[in-house]
């Protein structure tokens, strides 16, 4: 099991950096185009589609590698069980709002295109298709929310590299 969620985390975050490709082929499309004098349409509205197709793919594999940002002004104060609850009830909450998000932009897409919503440019493109980047970069993350959650409440949840948090202060 701990293979297919690494697994599925390392392929959220691959999709994410090809949304970043993506965003970077249409900028570079914008760019050749507005030299040529050719008009490319839906460009602008494809490179935000990629923009948060990537965002919305990498939560979770961020999540794991511990870089979501975290405020541990109260939790570093605590020791041993305290400590753990405190762990556990912000997991459990994180949960359900992760539970939240996923139902509701899963539903999003959903909607979108039983109305077939599409977006309002030249090229229509039925929003229910950049709308699943979103919805399953949710579920990945609500995923790995529950796992963190699992590994936590069983005694399994590794702290964050240290390593990695005094880099990331020393990069300000």
């Amino acid at each position: 099991m701990r293979r297919f969620l690494e697994g599925l985390y390392r392929g959220a975050a691959w999709l994410a950096a090809l949304c970043m490709v993506g965003v970077l082929v249409m900028v570079l499309t914008t760019i050749v185009s507005r030299q040529l004098g050719v008009h490319v349409p839906g460009t602008d509205g494809y490179a935000g589609y990629f923009m948060a197709g990537a965002g919305f793919l990498a939560l979770a594999h961020t999540l794991k590698r511990g870089e979501h940002i975290r405020v541990t002004l109260f939790i570093s104060f605590l020791k041993g069980r305290a400590h753990r609850a405190l762990e556990l009830w912000a997991l459990g909450a994180a949960v359900l709002l992760a539970a939240l998000f996923a139902y509701f932009s899963t539903r999003l897409a959903w909607q979108s295109h039983l109305f077939n919503d599409v977006s309002t440019g030249n090229d229509a493109t039925p929003l229910w298709i950049p709308q699943i980047a979103m919805a399953a970069g949710t579920i990945v993350l609500l995923i790995a929310f529950v796992d963190e959650f699992v590994l936590e409440w069983r005694g399994l949840r590794k702290p964050p590299d240290e390593g990695a948090a005094e880099e990331a202060l020393h990069n300000e």
